[in-house]
């Protein structure tokens, strides 16, 4: 790749000397580092410069060489250091290729391939590779073709064969299973910390999306999902969506929360039913208890009675009271 950095010959009619040029990347304490002495770049640039411009030229070009190159030139004016603003940004991106569709037969899959980058200039011809031979050359991103099991596939752009994408193996393709889903902890109480999980089987591996029902924006990416601080509006269904370049599958399961007033209020009811008469020593004792002021309890063979209007209290409210 070439860039050409460009600067005056004169400025305010003086003619200007221009001292020292250089292209970067970073900066080592505000000062630019010249890629010519930047270990990244060692024996991969080159300078070509005269009066008026001057060109940066990288070989071998590599996917983290992507970043923001500018130019830089030092004259011998009083502060005479200029940067070119905002600078010229270089993306350079692996080819990959993806399988779109297939069906699997007996002994060989019939699948829709794609060659794909972000970077596809026009005219472009790709060359399709099966266990390192050429197959075919095609103006088409996409490729249809037999495979048998253990078949690798590749691709390639024509100018660019020493760059071809990774092989893919072919064997065993097939859409996501149905997701398994589960959340944690079992019991959901607002306030705390609540996590949802997905996982499937698919090839090639699939992506992970969570969405809650009715809603149109998804909640979250990846297989774990979780939630902070839940709140009773976070109840309901929650489902998790897998999918690959094959086809898509999904899962749902329910949450509910339950607030902390409800849980202090069964608490307080609980409370008010745990009685005090558990010792035999004693042939009597009393709880008031806040539910029912002037409750009086005697310890006898078969029932307990109200002392106030000695109404019996059904024996399943205070069996392991009464002994």
């Amino acid at each position: 790749v070439r860039m050409t950095g460009e600067y005056p010959y004169s400025m305010k009619g003086k003619v200007i000397n221009v001292q020292k040029t250089l292209w970067f990347t970073k900066e080592n304490n505000n000062e630019p580092v010249d890629l010519r002495t930047d270990p990244d770049y060692t024996g991969r640039v080159t300078y070509q410069c005269d009066e008026k411009a001057c060109t940066l030229k990288i070989t071998d070009l590599r996917q983290r060489d992507s970043a923001v190159y500018k130019f830089r030139f030092i004259t011998n004016q009083a502060g005479g250091r200029f940067t070119g603003s905002p600078g010229v940004t270089l993306s350079v991106t692996d080819l990959q290729l993806q399988v779109f569709r297939s069906t699997v037969q007996q002994d060989s899959t019939w699948a829709k391939l794609k060659c794909q980058s972000t970077c596809s200039p026009d005219h472009t011809t790709y060359i399709w590779y099966k266990n390192g031979q050429i197959q075919r050359e095609t103006s088409s991103s996409f490729y249809y073709t037999f495979i048998s099991p253990a078949d690798r596939v590749s691709c390639a752009v024509k100018g660019h064969e020493k760059f071809p994408s990774p092989s893919v193996l072919t064997l065993n393709l097939y859409h996501p299973n149905l997701p398994s889903v589960s959340v944690s902890p079992s019991e959901i109480v607002e306030g705390s910390s609540v996590t949802l999980t997905c996982s499937s089987d698919a090839n090639p591996a699939a992506n992970y999306t969570w969405y809650k029902e009715n809603e149109e924006s998804p909640k979250a990416s990846g297989q774990i999902f979780t939630i902070t601080d839940i709140r009773a509006e976070h109840s309901g269904n929650y489902y998790c969506e897998v999918q690959n370049s094959l086809g898509r599958h999904n899962n749902t399961l329910h949450l509910t929360v339950v607030t902390r007033e409800f849980i202090v209020s069964f608490l307080s009811i609980s409370l008010n039913l745990v009685l005090i008469v558990r010792t035999p020593e004693f042939r009597s004792s009393s709880h008031r208890g806040a539910g029912r002021p002037g409750l009086k309890f005697s310890q006898v063979r078969d029932s307990c009675m109200d002392q106030t209007d000695q109404t019996p209290i059904p024996s399943f409210l205070v069996l392991f009271q009464c002994l």
